[in-house]
């Protein structure tokens, strides 16, 4: 589970759209392996963080279904960021599927979007 790389400092869920606000644990053991002397924030964090995030402002458990489009933009680096900006927007399907939107920002600069699927557990 990702909580134990990022934290939720803020989260704000309105009108299909999820707002969150998260610290980094710099000290972390997912840090400490990726990479030695160089730590960034691995890209299956980044995923696993929207998954977590949307969870918890949908309060159901997910699983990602079909991941359309992945885009890493730039690294997350702890020494440089101590907290990012998740934003999240989604709609439901008929199918029941949850259609998703993400995009995971250090300050101004993007880092990581999500277009996807999640189905409810």
């Amino acid at each position: 589970m990702s909580a134990a790389l990022f934290r939720v400092s803020a989260l704000h869920h309105q009108n299909h759209t999820v707002s969150a606000v998260l610290r980094i644990d710099a000290d972390s053991d997912i840090l400490k392996g990726h990479f030695p002397g160089h730590p960034v924030v691995p890209g299956a964090s980044m995923l696993q963080i929207v998954k977590e995030v949307l969870e918890d402002a949908l309060q159901t458990p997910l699983r990602l279904k079909k991941a359309d489009r992945l885009k890493f933009m730039s690294l997350v680096e702890p020494s440089r960021a101590e907290e990012v900006q998740l934003e999240i927007g989604y709609r439901m399907q008929h199918d029941g599927g949850i259609h998703v939107s993400g995009k995971l920002s250090a300050g101004e600069t993007a880092c990581f979007k999500f277009q996807g699927t999640f189905v409810k557990l």
